[in-house]
């Protein structure tokens, strides 16, 4: 059974691809953080979401601000009854669940270094990559190649 965190995920990754994203979860920066989704449109805009599945899971991560210079839009995605007034002013806000989210509130927009935004997009093509070669030759990582 999945959790509520994934099954958010799940739902904001639709709604991103909707929107004309490329998507990608469980998202490793050069700062050694994970994001729960980064996703990148065609002209290399950068969105990064937070999912936090309860007022609890919120409150208890704090790390969210180290993910702010690895975007130029930042998102909470939150569940149907989350305390919408504990999400920041200046980040967006997506009310998601399994199958899909809306949208309540855009983000201030920030800006990614030129240099850094290279390098996100191509971890973002190798890790889209290789978890495609997973999935279709699960056997290949095998050989370390």
């Amino acid at each position: 059974m999945k959790n509520d965190g994934v099954l958010l995920a799940r739902g904001v990754c639709r709604f991103l691809r909707h929107a004309g994203y490329a998507v990608l979860t469980e998202f490793t920066l050069r700062n050694r953080r994970r994001v729960d989704v980064i996703a990148i449109t065609e002209d290399g805009r950068i969105a990064v979401v937070e999912v936090k599945s309860s007022e609890a899971d919120f409150r208890a991560d704090a790390k969210w601000r180290d993910y702010l210079d690895y975007c130029d839009a930042f998102y909470f995605a939150v569940p149907e009854g989350f305390p919408r007034r504990l999400i920041p002013e200046s980040c967006g806000l997506l009310v998601a669940d399994g199958f899909g989210a809306e949208l309540l509130r855009e983000p201030e927009h920030g800006r990614v270094n030129p240099a850094r935004r290279k390098s996100l997009i191509t971890k973002f093509a190798r890790a889209a990559g290789l978890r495609l070669q997973a999935l279709t030759d699960p056997d290949s990582a095998v050989s370390g190649r």
